[in-house]
């Protein structure tokens, strides 16, 4: 049985409290709403009025939840591409459920790839992550097409590049957000 500790009290200037910070309980809201947050944000930034012939903005939201999912592989549950993928489609102009679907798949290779190896360090990420970020393009402009034209993957390219090599920035702040998350 966990026997409460009381706070210490330390010398205060006026209009100041200050309480240990020992054994402290952590915000189970704060903890779950920062990689949700940070997700969804993530996916927004595809609205940002930038023009360009081609395809050049990677998918910040699947950055975002792939780095969630390798970084912290019990964060999210499995069913949690889903629902990320349906809100990123709402702001990427997708067919609506495409990305519910992609994404789906994709955290299903990570979780089969999660019960094949015993651990993984950085460039193993990546490397999962550079695998994963070109399919779940090739799969959208796959379902793109179905609803439109014919695609030309060969468009593609300088995203999947972009998106490819800006993944470790996107783990780096992903991390800092971890760091804040477990600190509150």
């Amino acid at each position: 049985m966990k026997i409460p500790v009381t706070a210490i009290r330390l010398p205060t200037r006026p209009g100041r409290e200050y309480e240990s910070r020992f054994d402290r309980e952590q915000s189970v809201l704060k903890m779950l709403a920062i990689p949700i947050a940070s997700v969804v944000l993530s996916s927004m930034v595809t609205t940002l009025p930038i023009f360009t012939a081609e395809p050049l903005l990677p998918p910040f939201g699947l950055l975002m939840f792939l780095s969630w999912r390798l970084m912290r592989p019990g964060l999210l549950p499995v069913w949690s591409g889903v629902p990320f993928g349906l809100i990123d489609d709402l702001f990427s102009g997708q067919p609506f459920g495409s990305a519910g679907l992609l994404w789906s798949l994709a955290i299903l290779t990570i979780e089969v790839i999660d019960s094949r190896v015993v651990w993984r360090d950085y460039r193993q990420d990546w490397l999962i992550a550079a695998l994963l970020i070109p399919a779940v393009l090739l799969g959208g402009l796959w379902s793109a097409g179905l609803a439109h034209a014919a695609p030309e993957p060969g468009l593609l390219v300088p995203q999947m590049i972009v998106s490819v090599l800006l993944y470790p920035l996107v783990v780096r702040v992903c991390a800092r957000l971890d760091s804040w998350r477990l600190a509150t």
